[in-house]
């Protein structure tokens, strides 16, 4: 009898797998009615992957009609049996109030079941929610420790945030030099504001040895990703010639394109060259 309900297990286990491959399948070949069908049978046999699966096409609305209270319900059903990716989402519902109340502690509790399996973007998130006290007590050292945890996974924006914090010795003992080491990378990974900070840092110099080289490496790759200080930090560079021809022109360029995205900054500095015939 046992080995009866063993083999009965095994089967209704290897026919979940195969609906849900099914639905993986359709679901890449983008044919969401498809994949809905197939998730929805496995789902319904418990398959954890599969609930998760379907809980984000209801999410997304893929496949079916855009419904919160639905995907709450498949979330939570791979999220009870520890999928750290439910988890999160389930959080991120929750912290939103769709398909529930807005709820920051019910999030928490799921941002932190998924946090603590190392899923980085809830170690992200809770290193947000503490900076910013919303749900829990504002608590920068505690922002810092899941910042950290998220960082280490190679996560940018942790890594910037971490930086962030060395920088304005918030949360942590202020140390220029750590914050260029989580600043450095973020920006290879191409975060732009991450990329501005490294630009700024070395521009500006006191608190870092001044390398106009690396002020331009960097503020330009952040300046093309439209990061308007950066833009503007450009256009002071060549206005004035900082560790580069000096260029007025390319200057009153780069200060229209810091203006164009509201850098104050960057249209004073436009009307000042433009007034003067450049």
């Amino acid at each position: 009898m046992k080995k009866t309900a063993l083999l009965l297990m095994l089967l209704s286990t290897s026919m979940a797998y195969a609906d849900f491959d099914k639905g993986l399948a359709c679901e890449k070949s983008k044919n969401y009615l498809c994949a809905v069908r197939e998730f929805k049978v496995a789902a319904d046999q418990g398959d954890v992957s599969a609930q998760f699966h379907l809980g984000a096409m209801y999410y997304n609305g893929l496949g079916v009609r855009q419904d919160y209270s639905e995907a709450i319900v498949w979330h939570r059903l791979a999220a009870d049996q520890g999928r750290a990716d439910a988890q999160f989402n389930l959080g991120v519902m929750y912290y939103k109030g769709r398909g529930v109340k807005q709820d920051y502690v019910e999030a928490i509790k799921w941002y932190r079941l998924a946090a603590d399996q190392g899923f980085s973007l809830a170690q992200l998130t809770l290193g947000l929610i503490y900076a910013r006290g919303q749900g829990v007590k504002k608590d920068n050292v505690e922002a810092v420790k899941w910042n950290r945890l998220a960082a280490n996974q190679g996560n940018a924006t942790a890594q910037l945030s971490l930086g962030a914090a060395y920088y304005n010795g918030r949360g942590v003992k202020q140390g220029y030099a750590e914050a260029i080491t989580w600043f450095r990378l973020a920006a290879v990974q191409g975060n732009a504001s991450a990329q501005y900070m490294l630009g700024m840092m070395y521009g500006k110099g006191g608190n870092v040895q001044r390398d106009y080289g690396e002020a331009i490496k960097w503020n330009r790759l952040a300046a093309a990703q439209g990061q308007a200080d950066a833009q503007s930090n450009m256009g002071k560079i060549y206005s004035d010639g900082l560790g580069i021809r000096q260029d007025k022109k390319t200057a009153k360029k780069w200060y229209g394109k810091a203006c164009d995205k509201g850098n104050q900054r960057g249209c004073d500095n436009y009307r000042t060259l433009n007034k003067a015939g450049y």
